[in-house]
């Protein structure tokens, strides 16, 4: 059976390739026109880069707080990921492509002119959420306008999106604090309204006085029978002074034993006490989260005007659109040089020692 060559021994007896001379002049002057492609006609690489930022950045954190404006509607790394997908939107491409007239500057229709513009800049996401524009063309002055009309594009687009949410928030904001209102003032009339049917200026003073009548009614009985038991040992029953005491001691103890009753329709007792401050409790709790909730959401709703004027600083600009000075080398021509290189090198190998079973072949 007759052994195969090899693919390096198949090119290497080539029919133009198999004298050296001719060979190595080929290769030679291929490699020459690939290294020079490689850097001619020279490429011009503009950049920019931006990122989200973070409001402790800007020292707003504590402003931001105060007022209810959380500063940014993305989280950060879902803002990184909403900026490329912007970024790559057709929407962005449209703007620049306006701006820069590219379209006729290009001679494309708009549809061919996006299509450009998705293949030419390259949109990446580099480490700590940095977002990056990248343009290569011979042209540098078109390549630094084009990245520059590009970032703004895009940080015009979020801070749009930003005021948008914005203000459905605010919207959703206005409607609760509405609604918050009527509940205040429904609760606050509540509470009014059981004011004026007790006669408390101070409904919870006036009940917790009350509530303190028991002891006080008791400490006055105990200071009449000592006044009682100390008039006796001078005087009868039947003495003015003594029956007048004791008729103190009886009235006393019958509004002591008015105020300990747990029936709630006893005026000032224990029933009524408990009744009235189980009202004025529930009543209180309702005004207190009626007022609670109403001023989270006005505080809410004034943060939305905070958050507009912030809209635009969410999005930082990093570096603004520059052309790199470093020389640019075009990579395919430069692959095919190195890749000529190698098989050139392989062939001058495989001349000089070819392997034993293609030796017969030579």
């Amino acid at each position: 059976m007759t052994p195969r060559r090899s693919i390096i021994g198949s090119i290497a007896n080539a029919p133009v390739l198999r004298k050296p001379g001719l060979r190595r002049a080929i290769l030679l002057g291929l490699i020459v026109v690939f290294a020079l492609l490689a850097f001619f006609p020279e490429k011009y690489r503009a950049a920019s880069s931006l990122t989200p930022t973070d409001p402790a950045s800007l020292g707003l954190s504590g402003t931001l707080g105060q007022l209810g404006a959380v500063g940014s509607v993305f989280g950060n790394q879902a803002a990184v990921e909403v900026s490329l997908k912007v970024a790559r939107g057709e929407y962005v491409r449209s703007i620049v492509a306006k701006r820069l007239n590219l379209a006729r500057t290009l001679g494309k229709s708009q549809t061919d002119t996006h299509r450009w513009l998705d293949r030419k800049i390259d949109v990446r996401a580099l480490r700590g959420g940095i977002i990056q524009f990248e343009v290569k063309d011979r042209d540098p002055e078109f390549a630094r306008n084009l990245v520059s009309a590009y970032g703004d594009a895009v940080r015009e687009q979020l801070s749009i999106i930003a005021r948008n949410q914005t203000a459905l928030k605010r919207k959703i904001l206005v409607e609760l604090v509405e609604k918050a209102s009527d509940q205040l003032a429904k609760a606050q009339s509540n509470y009014d309204s059981f004011r004026l049917q007790t006669r408390y200026s101070s409904p919870q003073a006036a009940i917790y006085a009350a509530g303190d009548r028991i002891p006080e009614l008791e400490a006055i009985i105990r200071s009449k029978q000592v006044q009682l038991a100390q008039m006796r040992q001078f005087a009868t029953d039947d003495n003015m002074r003594v029956r007048q005491v004791i008729a103190e001691i009886d009235a006393l103890q019958a509004q002591l034993a008015a105020a300990r009753s747990t029936s709630p329709g006893e005026k000032s007792s224990v029933g009524d006490v408990v009744r009235q401050s189980t009202r004025v409790d529930k009543l209180r709790r309702e005004l207190d989260l009626a007022q609670g909730l109403y001023d989270n959401y006005k505080r809410f709703l004034q943060g939305t005007s905070v958050e507009d004027l912030t809209s635009s600083a969410n999005i930082r600009m990093l570096e603004p659109a520059y052309v790199d000075t470093s020389r640019q080398v075009n990579v395919l021509p430069a692959a095919m040089a190195v890749m000529l290189l190698l098989i050139g090198l392989a062939i001058e190998f495989y001349s000089a020692r070819p392997p034993v079973g293609e030796r017969s072949l030579a």
